[in-house]
């Protein structure tokens, strides 16, 4: 055998050796977010009963969190003022999954899941803009209080239901969300007047 072929074969075997050596590539995340239709009012149980059966299939690897969107808001109830969580999409949640037979089918399964949003029998993931929204609104900063929820906006007829000015009607004029204060204008002495009431003094005027 000449040097030459045995340098030609050296360099095939390092080659070789060199190929069969190198680590294998990570395989490609498959996952992404899916809106599930589920049971309103059940939301939180789909989601618990969701994880178990996951765990118990032993699929973790193909999904990761299950999230049922909300929103902290500020309730006044009488004097008491309180934190409350509001869903922001009663009877859907956000799932980030692979698609697959078996993932597919636990999901469809489970109590309370009615199916995925998107054309008939493919589910259709979200879009990057729709899931940076939808996740924003999950990350609380400590540095905003959360909103007033009032069941009225400015313009509306409200009815006053507590206070000197029990039983006036009048119009929404301005709310303020940080202090829980509305001015609402009542007609007092035939004139038109801005008063400033609680929030929780004024209803809907539905009559």
């Amino acid at each position: 055998m000449s040097g030459t072929e045995l340098k030609t074969d050296e360099s095939q075997l390092a080659t070789e050796n060199a190929s069969h050596s190198s680590a294998p590539e990570e395989p490609q995340n498959k996952k992404n977010w899916y809106i599930l239709k589920v049971q309103v009012n059940r939301e939180e149980p789909i989601k618990r009963s969701l994880e178990r059966r996951i765990a118990v299939a032993g699929l973790k690897d193909y999904f990761g969190d299950i999230l049922v969107p909300t929103e902290k808001v500020t309730e006044i109830r009488g004097d008491k003022k309180r934190i409350v969580k509001r869903k922001l999409y009663p009877g859907y949640m956000m799932i980030y999954m692979e698609i697959n037979d078996a993932t597919w089918f636990l999901v469809r399964e489970t109590s309370g899941v009615g199916d995925f949003t998107g054309a008939v029998g493919k589910p259709t993931p979200m879009q990057p803009h729709e899931v940076h929204r939808m996740l924003a609104q999950e990350i609380e900063d400590p540095k905003v209080s959360p909103q007033l929820k009032v069941g009225y906006q400015v313009g509306e007829k409200i009815k006053v239901k507590e206070g000197t000015f029990e039983s006036y009607e009048g119009v929404v004029d301005a709310i303020d969300l940080t202090s829980g204060r509305v001015t609402v204008i009542l007609n007092l002495f035939g004139r038109s007047t801005p008063v400033e009431l609680e929030y929780w003094q004024i209803e809907k005027n539905l009559g």
